[in-house]
């Protein structure tokens, strides 16, 4: 009970309130010159997540410098996005999220995500930095029919001697029917894997390709599917033998989607990350590195440094959300129960009614340091049963640089797509 006191007052001295975007500036004051900020959520399906992330993105871009805003989603759906944004492509905002058809669509194709790409349109347009304009691209690994099929259309548009090589190398994945279980368990137990073709041909597009430019972003375009064949491949063989081997593939695959991204622009380019906390929050502070993952903050700051990463998180204490209880579900707005008593966000909240930001220094970060519970909801989830699987054992000020808090929060508007349910 000491500690639970302890904690509050702490949160009463350190934190301050969040009621307009100005008091967003101490945290783009805090990133300094870092390379890489991660932007966290705390479920897949709360408007104010995506609504604050935007706003953080805008003053990013505009006061310092960054151009890629690099998002949990699929490569491909991402980069009719980005087509949009950077005017590559005539269409509407709501035509450019349509590709995003495959559950959980809301995560991308939503009012909120719309609002954000009409903003990169437009600052793209008046922009002076014409080289420079700011992205949008997804760094997911599930794509793999999807990326096959990008591949063979831009191998086909642009005439390339790869393309009958690609074709052969994919229709090693047909008798599977776009089913990534069928393909996982014939590979991992039956050894009828596709892993040397596309590893084959990965590496001719890539000798070819490397060093190729255009106005479309081809080369990248290209680059990153070909990656997530890849790794895609590698992660549906490992998601059927348990452990830890898939996460870890999906989150070292983010990684290198990133780095790719960066080397398109240039080495010295600022990205920004919309992921869930559970990827941009250090691992090691989480009890997910007892079971042997990792995830994107951890990889980040081993490998660029941790003032090359400012990762902030991002919490409620009650209110709604968009989820399904089973995967494939239809969607549905839950009630987000008020947070569970001794958890992070039933601190913040018996600190004082109200949004808050806490800024994690070598001065605070001790008064933030024990392990505590903190809430994580996913595409599935079920407020009944929340106690049981959704709280993560975490050190708040080494899993963050940053939080924001907010209270009472809604959940998104999803954008009504067909639904392609897998």
């Amino acid at each position: 009970m000491d500690k639970t006191r302890e904690l509050i007052k702490a949160i009463q001295n350190e934190a301050y309130s969040y009621n307009t975007s100005s008091d967003l500036d101490r945290i783009i004051d805090s990133i300094g010159d870092a390379k890489f900020v991660l932007l966290g959520e705390a479920s897949h399906g709360t408007s104010e997540f995506y609504t604050v992330r935007t706003e953080l993105s805008k003053k990013l871009i505009e006061q310092k410098g960054f151009n890629c805003i690099a998002v949990e989603g699929d490569w491909p759906s991402c980069f009719n996005v980005n087509r949009y944004v950077k005017g590559y492509e005539q269409m509407s905002s709501h035509e450019a999220l349509q590709d995003f058809n495959r559950w959980p669509t809301w995560m991308w194709a939503n009012e909120e995500i719309r609002h954000l790409t009409e903003w990169l349109h437009d600052f793209n347009q008046r922009t002076d930095r014409r080289s420079q304009k700011a992205g949008f691209y997804g760094i997911d690994v599930y794509s793999l029919w999807e990326s096959m099929e990008e591949i063979i259309k831009l191998l086909e548009k642009n005439g390339s001697t790869e393309l009958e090589a690609a074709k052969k190398a994919f229709a090693c994945f047909e008798p599977f029917h776009r089913t990534p279980e069928n393909y996982a368990v014939s590979a991992a137990f039956y050894g009828e894997g596709c892993e040397k073709e596309v590893a084959e041909l990965l590496l001719k597009i890539k000798n070819k390709w490397d060093t190729a430019r255009d106005q479309e972003e081809t080369s990248l375009n290209l680059s990153i599917n070909s990656l997530v064949t890849v790794n895609a491949e590698n992660y549906y063989r490992a998601m059927v033998k348990g452990g830890p081997d898939d996460w870890n593939i999906r989150d070292h695959h983010m990684v290198s989607a990133l780095e790719e991204i960066s080397k398109h622009y240039s080495q010295d380019t600022k990205l920004i990350v919309w992921e869930h906390n559970t990827h941009i929050g250090d691992a090691r502070a989480t009890d997910m590195q007892e079971e042997g993952l990792v995830n994107v903050g951890q990889i980040l700051r081993e490998k660029y440094g941790e003032d090359q990463v400012f990762a902030l998180g991002f919490g409620t204490h009650s209110g709604t959300v968009v989820a399904a209880e089973k995967w494939g579900d239809d969607i549905q707005v839950m009630k987000v129960p008020p947070a569970q008593p001794g958890s992070w966000e039933d601190a913040l909240q018996k600190a004082g009614d109200g949004n808050k930001i806490l800024l994690f220094t070598d001065k605070n970060r001790d008064l933030f340091g024990e392990f505590i519970g903190h809430r994580a909801i996913g595409v599935v989830y079920n407020p009944e049963y929340e106690q049981y699987a959704n709280y993560v054992p975490t050190q708040i000020s080494r899993r963050y640089d940053g939080f924001i808090y907010i209270e009472k929060t809604r959940a998104l508007k999803p954008i009504s797509l067909p639904v392609q349910i897998t």
